[in-house]
């Protein structure tokens, strides 16, 4: 009985924290770094980028043509391009998800800023708001309900995509997928997809979270609709 495969807990307990750096901890803990820091690199480069083309709408379509083309690139010969710069580190896995994010949250921040009512900018306007506190007090706050929809695809889009950065060894989670190719054993697959899948729901969780929070006047508007 002893001499048996284990079983699915039996093996996830064994590697679970073996002090190794495949260990189930350190490439969940890799996977969050390398999901996490693009989503926020991608809002902090899609924030001015949306603003300007939502100001300047003839910078949009060039900009928005560009980052389709770069969320069109398939993710592995990106990351194996990234190699000659940034050599086999997390910042390869990290650099080409954080402009996939950015290609999908441009967009979301320029709709959002156009779902803005004009009355709405108007009447700050005659409230006498600066054009920075227009836009921080009334114009951004409204526009994070579609901001934050575009965010939850990103956040799901990067958890799911750092798994690929495993064939070139910096795919946290994803390493557990290429042991159980090299070493056909299934409690790899199912831990890897399961934890992939946990992320994935946490972090929609939390953004939808968020969004109860930063905008609590679309649950009040519910409430007596």
């Amino acid at each position: 009985m002893g001499d048996g495969p284990p079983s699915l807990w039996e093996w996830f307990g064994r590697n679970w924290d073996t002090g190794r750096a495949d260990s189930i901890r350190n490439l969940l803990t890799d996977h969050i770094t390398m999901s996490v820091v693009p989503i926020v690199l991608a809002l902090v480069v899609a924030l001015p980028l949306g603003l300007a083309c939502a100001r300047w709408r003839w910078l949009y379509q060039p900009t928005s043509g560009l980052m389709n083309v770069v969320y069109a690139l398939p993710s592995l010969p990106v990351f194996m391009l990234m190699i000659s710069v940034t050599g086999l580190s997390q910042t390869t896995v990290i650099v080409p998800l954080a402009f996939y994010g950015a290609a999908v949250l441009i967009p979301a921040v320029v709709d959002g800023l156009d779902a803005v009512p004009d009355h709405v900018r108007q009447s700050a306007v005659a409230m006498g708001f600066t054009p920075l506190r227009r836009l921080l007090a009334v114009e951004l706050p409204l526009a994070a309900p579609v901001v934050l929809a575009g965010l939850r695809v990103v956040a799901v889009s990067s958890i799911s995509l750092v798994s690929v950065g495993a064939l070139i060894g910096q795919g946290g989670l994803g390493g557990l997928f290429t042991r159980a190719y090299q070493n056909p054993f299934m409690p790899p697959v199912i831990v890897g997809i399961a934890l992939i899948i946990a992320l994935a729901l946490i972090a929609d969780a939390l953004l939808v979270l968020a969004q109860r929070l930063l905008t609590p006047w679309v649950r009040a508007r519910k409430g007596t609709s």
